[in-house]
């Protein structure tokens, strides 16, 4: 088997967070537009929008897949040739897609265009694999439920042109594939079209049926029940073992998540792959990229089916964070480091600066100075402008973030 530099797939599920992604290592993003994508949450992008994204990613080298994989109703299918043409005129390098309707619509309206299949269709075999390759796909999103010595098998046992795609990072479905109608079932909010209100995470009480005023709790011990409590997922430890199993996409969870955890998620799987492929043989993630990824909004991680029948998280379902942005590089200039504040931070504080493709940098907060010039103790005020006294220099975006008292 051919081994290839994995791609490096981020999140974005805005304007700011695609530039995030970019700047700090992606080599190819995936987003929604307004329409037919799996995220509600998110601003997503209207047409002018997407456009613009589409000629910022590539004019530094980045590729654009747009998501069309949520399972569309009778009233939609009429607007989505359209749609999906407008995507191929302007530039997307391949659309995602579920649904083997919308499949061969991208197929008739867009026929120059990549298809990868989507991890909502479950593929879990290597004979499913081939028929969407034969159908015409590109690539294939594998399930989250398969281990890596499945995931080699489809690789040995399907073409070599067909790409293989996993998740590595974030967020993880209780259900198989994010095939789950709970959400829909409870607060008619469906996860099948991007509007899941993750009742997985929520806390729950048996009622007797004759009882109905009689609320007994579910205890698997002192802290309740985990039933339906998924870790996050983290294979940043295990790039070569992924590599070697033939996945050429390393897909991150978390169109939904802040500009910060897509720059500092991927910063540090844009360094562990070149890490891995500077020295394949004798790969073993540097430390402060272990400690990185611990330094977003997250919970417990674990590496899912990789290795076997992950655990539970034996939490609630809530997010550890320890750390917050502060500040934004504007420019380095003069021995002066020029920022905009996004939270109060003060002289003396300890800081880290991250700057893209590189290990973050400690930093103690010394001489400040306002925007006029005035001596300050202190950046209280929302997107003040401000400038620190320092030699080092930071490209402009560079993130300031400082942690959390705990």
């Amino acid at each position: 088997m051919e081994i290839v530099k994995p791609e490096v797939l981020a999140p974005a599920g805005d304007f700011e967070r695609l530039c995030s992604a970019v700047q700090y290592g992606a080599d190819a993003v995936y987003l929604g537009g307004k329409s037919f994508g799996m995220r509600a949450a998110p601003a997503n992008f209207d047409e002018d929008e997407l456009k613009q994204a589409v000629e910022y990613a590539h004019e530094h080298g980045v590729k654009v897949y747009l998501t069309c994989n949520t399972l569309p109703r009778n009233d939609e299918i009429e607007a989505f040739p359209g749609y999906i043409r407008y995507a191929a005129q302007i530039g997307v390098d391949a659309c995602i897609a579920n649904d083997i309707g919308v499949f061969m619509m991208i197929r008739e309206h867009a026929p120059d265009m990549e298809i990868h299949v989507s991890t909502q269709a479950g593929i879990m075999n290597y004979q499913t694999a081939r028929a969407f390759y034969d159908l015409g796909a590109k690539r294939v999103v594998l399930a989250r439920e398969l281990s890596l010595k499945e995931i080699a098998e489809i690789r040995e046992k399907t073409p070599k042109d067909l790409e293989i795609e996993v998740f590595v990072h974030g967020a993880m479905c209780m259900s198989v594939s994010g095939r789950c109608l709970i959400s829909n079932y409870l607060v008619d909010r469906d996860a099948n079209r991007g509007e899941c209100a993750q009742p997985c995470r929520w806390g729950y009480y048996l009622v007797e049926e004759k009882r109905p005023n009689d609320y007994y709790p579910v205890f698997e011990d002192e802290k309740g029940s985990y039933i339906l409590n998924a870790k996050d997922l983290c294979m940043i430890e295990y790039i070569d073992k992924l590599v070697e199993a033939g996945v050429t996409s390393l897909k991150i969870e978390g169109r939904a998540k802040s500009a910060y955890y897509v720059s500092v998620i991927a910063n540090a799987y844009r360094c562990a792959v070149d890490q891995y492929w500077n020295d394949p043989r004798h790969f073993k993630l540097e430390p402060w990229l272990s400690e990185e990824v611990r330094k977003v909004s997250h919970r417990r991680y674990s590496t899912g089916f990789y290795f076997g029948k992950p655990d539970q998280y034996y939490e609630n379902g809530g997010y550890l964070r320890e750390f917050d942005v502060v500040a934004v590089v504007d420019r380095c200039e003069g021995g002066w480091l020029y920022g905009t504040q996004k939270n109060k931070f003060s002289a003396g504080d300890e800081v880290e600066i991250l700057a893209p493709k590189q290990k973050p940098v400690a930093l103690t907060i010394g001489e400040m100075q306002d925007e006029a010039g005035v001596s300050i103790s202190s950046a209280p005020h929302p997107h003040m402008r401000f400038k620190l006294k320092t030699d080092l220099v930071f490209p402009a975006g560079s993130m300031i973030r400082k942690g959390r008292e705990l």
